[in-house]
């Protein structure tokens, strides 16, 4: 068995590992590349292998920087299965659905543009090869091994880091001989609210581990929801409204879950919330269909308050024109929109009615990349540019990081301990501050570890 990295080796999107064993190419994930408008011109780029030769896919979650090039390989003709978890596989036509609709927005804004009235710009993708890649999609649950090609099996493990989310084990066997990798996919930290912990791996030949915040420790989360509850109070104090970039898979929904846990001790029957993300709001249907997948103590929340998605004073937003009506709230809205990393949804566009008044706040609860709108709010430019309009921040900045999907460096770190063997390590899907600082504490312990690099191959 041996892995080639072709994406997530030195950033934290465009996750992609192929696989050769047995004979078979396999590749682990087919992410969309997120960051600068450069960074997102690769995802135009052929792949480093040709799709066709490709046997199968493993899909570790539906996040878009682990699944959204999947129809870009289909359109390039790949064939095979995509194996993935049973709630992923109701996830990933949502995803995919939402990604290209605004590919093929952006693509009819860029030609209305061109002077000669040809259309030189297309969509990476189209929803027509969406419907192609839900053709080729198998769903498994959790703990069954299956063969998914001769002398191949895969098992799906809980990764904790959202609904589906998935540590896969891939089992090679030919002869007498045997070889086990395992990827972690994306980690989450336990305790976190509706999901369950990831859980532990006891044997492997090589570890794929993520390290998206593998240089540093999380705010303990009883701080952090202390600190959601301050923004609360201090924004309505200030008489703005709170604009909340969230992913639509994960945060979302763990923000309405504090807002059902703390209804009373936050007052929340006096702010108008907002879901103005229709993405957002097919997945919390989702996620209400699969409670089976929840951790027993999420449901505690039903039974004393509010169901966290039904609150009383919740409002899901599914037009463009019910999304303008939110402008005509100058205070006491709860706006939470997509895209969690401002680089694309309508927070956008509530991003420019609310940056330029100090009384406005935004608080951003998950990862910016570097490159993105997000990124740059949250390092405090003073100014940005939307739609074409130069505007000056005037609104509040909180980053409140003890909500992370991602499990921490000390997370991380106890995950790898569940090895009964210690087996060498690649690590992959970080910047490298990140993945050096995870390495050298992986090392204490004794450990083999490498940095994946782009196109470098590692013998399993």
């Amino acid at each position: 068995m041996r892995v080639r990295f072709h994406g997530a080796a030195g950033e934290v999107t465009g996750s992609c590992h192929e696989v050769e064993a047995g004979g078979h190419r396999v590749l682990l994930d087919c992410g969309l590349i997120q960051g600068s408008e450069e960074d997102e011109k690769r995802n135009f780029e052929p792949f480093g292998f040709d799709p066709a030769s490709v046997d199968a896919l493993v899909l570790s979650h539906a996040h878009i920087d682990h699944c959204g090039r999947l129809p870009v390989l289909v359109k390039r003709g790949f064939k095979g299965p995509i194996w993935t978890q049973a709630a992923t596989a109701d996830l990933l036509r949502i995803m995919l659905d939402d990604s290209a609709f605004l590919a093929e927005m952006d693509a009819e804004h860029a030609n209305k543009r061109n002077e000669d009235g040809h259309a030189r710009h297309k969509p990476l993708f189209t929803r027509a090869d969406v419907g192609q890649v839900m053709r080729q999609v198998r769903a498994l649950p959790y703990h069954q091994p299956s063969e998914i090609l001769p002398g191949l099996t895969v098992q799906f493990r809980e990764a904790g880091h959202i609904l589906g989310s998935a540590t896969v084990e891939l089992r090679a066997r030919a002869g007498g001989d045997e070889r086990v990798l395992v990827f972690s996919g994306d980690l989450g930290m336990k305790g976190t609210p509706i999901l369950r912990d990831p859980e532990a791996v006891a044997q492997a030949d090589l570890v794929l581990l993520e390290a998206t915040y593998g240089g540093r420790a999380h705010r303990d989360r009883a701080a952090t929801v202390t600190e959601i509850g301050d923004v609360l109070e201090h924004a309505w104090t200030d008489g703005g409204n709170l604009l909340i970039p969230a992913f639509a898979v994960g945060r979302t929904q763990e923000i309405l879950y504090w807002f059902a846990r703390y209804w009373d001790r936050w007052n929340l029957d006096r702010w108008k919330i907002f879901l103005d993300s229709p993405m957002a709001s097919k997945v919390t249907e989702v996620y209400d269909r699969h409670v089976e997948l929840f951790d027993s103590k999420a449901r505690d929340v039903w039974r004393g308050q509010p169901h966290p998605f039904r609150l009383p004073n919740l409002r899901y937003t599914e037009s463009v024109e019910e999304s303008r009506g939110i402008n005509a709230h100058e205070r006491g809205a709860i706006i939470i929109a997509g895209a969690g990393m401002c680089n694309g949804g309508r927070i956008r566009h509530h991003l420019r009615q609310n940056l330029g008044r100090r009384q406005s706040h935004v608080m951003f609860v998950g990862y910016q990349s570097r490159g993105t709108l997000g990124r740059r709010l949250v390092d405090g430019a003073p100014r940005v540019k939307l739609f074409g309009e130069d505007i000056q921040v005037n609104a509040q900045r909180h980053t409140v990081g003890g909500l992370s999907a991602h499990a921490d460096q000390p997370g991380l770190l106890d995950w790898y301990d569940g090895f009964a063997n210690k087996p060498p390590v690649v690590l992959v899907h970080g910047e490298d501050d990140a993945r050096e600082a995870l390495a050298g504490k992986l090392r204490e312990r004794g450990t083999s570890v490498e940095l994946a690099r782009p196109d470098a191959v590692r013998e399993v």
